[in-house]
């Protein structure tokens, strides 16, 4: 066990751990008394909670959904500014970040199951890549007001992000990126199958 004495190591757990938080679902069953993982989608995300919440408290429920975005948003964010602080390396940031977005999407408190790994994902890349995440969450803002559906405007803005790390620093190791846009992409599977299916619903 002598590797767990390793700063790195310490911060790939503690990164997986904290990432692993499901506040979404804390929040709904503390506030609203209704279990996300049973409602809607399943997700443990901002968006399942809005939709969940929704059918009984429509005012909790914005409030609840932006406290589960913000929430998710900076437990990824927190645990890089610590590390960051410290001065541990760029590829020990970047390995916090992915581990971050996997524990959101398996949790290790929900049997290795989680959320879609948007909000947590958008908060560690605005603190390793902060001007393609402001790209992202333009192209975000225009394709949720256009398309109206969550899950379709989140991996357009994903497109935008990795596209323009690619464009904006084409010399970076790009591979934590893409690893992480795949995590995202996998765990939206399911929103697309109810896409082409005609089943998503239009929560924004």
């Amino acid at each position: 066990m002598e590797f767990l004495n390793n700063t790195n190591v310490q911060f790939f757990i503690l990164a997986y751990l904290v990432g692993g938080i499901p506040f979404g679902l804390l929040l709904a069953k503390y506030f609203a008394g209704v279990d996300v993982k049973s409602s809607g989608s399943g997700s443990i995300g901002a968006t399942n909670v809005l939709r969940v919440v929704k059918e009984t408290n429509p005012a909790l429920a914005k409030k609840l959904g932006a406290a589960t975005l913000a929430l998710d948003a900076l437990k990824g964010i927190a645990v890089l500014l610590i590390a960051m602080a410290i001065g541990l390396s760029e590829s020990t940031l970047w390995g916090i970040a992915v581990l971050a977005v996997i524990g959101h999407c398996f949790s290790p408190y929900l049997n290795f199951e989680g959320g879609k790994g948007v909000a947590t994902g958008m908060g560690v890349m605005m603190v390793m890549l902060p001007i393609e995440t402001i790209i992202a969450l333009v192209v975000w803002a225009i394709a949720a007001k256009v398309i109206r559906i969550s899950s379709l405007s989140s991996m357009t803005a994903l497109l935008a992000l990795v596209v323009a790390s690619f464009v904006l620093k084409p010399d970076m190791p790009h591979a934590p990126v893409l690893l992480i846009a795949f995590i995202l992409f996998y765990k939206h599977i399911p929103n697309f199958i109810r896409l082409f299916k005609g089943e998503e619903k239009r929560v924004i």
